[in-house]
């Protein structure tokens, strides 16, 4: 899947240590389908060559806005015409404040303030010592670069090449990469708040023993990316899986069935949309030992008795925001066979608007599947694809039923 096939980008960078990280982000724009103009300033250069740059991009690098290779001696206006973005990565203390003021004394600053300003978004990667960027001067300077239509990709936490620790690194490349390609994503929730569940629940028998299932949560992370691309505002409560936090996504860790009901159901009170797509335990044990269960040698296995786990969809399906319309509720059903049938009678027995199916335990812990959406009125197959572009269709469906 290359998010930005098509795609043409002006990879700016000004002066900083963190353009080391420009030479990844540059691979991994042209990885996603784009290419990639490079434009640097003088500053930048003392940090990374035109030659590393243009070996990555495959094209020439420019830095002045004399360059002979312009007939018209006006790369300024030919190379931003030509661009869906301009993205400036790493993009100093410095760079910011000439941004605001509308300086342009060399090529990368004059070609964003002659840029399109309707046609031609801007993006900042702010990079710089946590005390730069903590100062109010750059604060300032970054609010009113927002009120002036520049999309500020955020900046990161931890060490940084002073030896200081802090705000004001350059996101990582996948970081950057992941906002980059939600900001070309259609804002179809935009405002609303999305809430998701994913991956399997625990139910212990013991301290180091419990029952599981073999959901990876990869769709419902999907799910929560996607929202979180669709411009919702979106918090993801998530039973025991490893998977990394989506960009932007509010994560709520939980273990066992009880404890995602509890987290679940305060925050259905807040919530637009609550898509359930997390494999909840039917049963936990009735007791769970306080200490681990020994063997004794006899040959004799423990018995054990089951009771039945809260029922978190149909809960909030059935909650007064859900009955009356405020709260639109999908529930999921992964089934070994007769998908159609059980999604159907699911649907009517959850009480919900949008049942979505899939085949198990098959596609557990892979990254592609398909999908069967289910309502009262019809029933859609989306074709098997990759669980992001599945989870951008199903958001894309969600929006058109709002």
């Amino acid at each position: 899947m290359n998010d930005l096939a098509g795609r043409h980008f002006v990879l700016g960078l000004s002066g900083g240590i963190a353009c080391y990280k420009a030479a990844e982000l540059c691979r991994a724009l042209i990885k996603e389908g784009a290419t990639v103009q490079v434009v640097m300033t003088e500053a930048a250069e003392q940090f990374i060559t035109r030659v590393t740059m243009q070996a990555l991009s495959g094209r020439p690098v420019y830095s002045s806005q004399w360059d002979g290779r312009e007939p018209n001696t006006m790369p300024h206006i030919n190379l931003s015409r030509e661009a869906d973005a301009i993205v400036v990565a790493p993009c100093s203390a410095d760079f910011m404040a000439k941004l605001l003021h509308g300086r342009a004394d060399e090529l990368l600053s004059l070609m964003c303030l002659a840029r399109p300003i309707d046609k031609v978004p801007l993006l900042l990667a702010p990079a710089m010592n946590r005390e730069m960027w903590a100062h109010p001067a750059t604060q300032r300077n970054m609010m009113q670069l927002t009120a002036d239509g520049a999309h500020i990709l955020g900046v990161g936490s931890g060490f940084q090449a002073c030896g200081e620790t802090g705000d004001g690194r350059m996101l990582e490349p996948p970081e950057l990469l992941e906002d980059i390609v939600a900001f070309f994503q259609p804002k179809s929730l935009a405002g609303k708040n999305i809430l998701v569940t994913a991956g399997p629940t625990f139910e212990a028998i013991d301290p180091v023993r419990g029952i599981t299932n073999l959901s990876s949560g990869k769709m419902g992370f999907a799910i929560a990316r996607a929202a979180r691309e669709a411009g919702g505002n979106v918090t993801l409560v998530a039973g025991p899986v490893s998977l990394p936090t989506p960009r932007g996504v509010t994560r709520i860790n939980v273990q066992s069935a009880q404890q995602m009901l509890e987290a679940t159901v305060p925050q259905a009170q807040l919530a637009d949309i609550f898509i359930a797509t997390a494999a909840v335990a039917d049963w936990r044990p009735a007791q769970a030992s306080d200490q681990k269960i020994k063997k004794d040698g006899s040959g004799n296995t423990p018995q054990m008795s089951f009771t039945e786990n809260p029922d978190i969809l149909a809960t909030v399906a059935g909650s007064e925001r859900a009955t009356s319309g405020a709260l639109f509720c999908v529930g999921f059903a992964a089934e070994s066979h007769d998908l159609l049938a059980h999604a159907q009678a699911k649907r009517i027995r959850k009480g919900v608007p949008l049942l979505v199916g899939n085949i198990g335990p098959a596609t557990f812990g892979a990254d592609d599947n398909a999908l069967l959406l289910v309502d009262a009125a019809t029933t859609v197959e989306v074709p098997r694809a990759s669980k992001l572009e599945l989870a951008r269709h199903l958001i894309a469906e969600i929006a058109r039923r709002l």
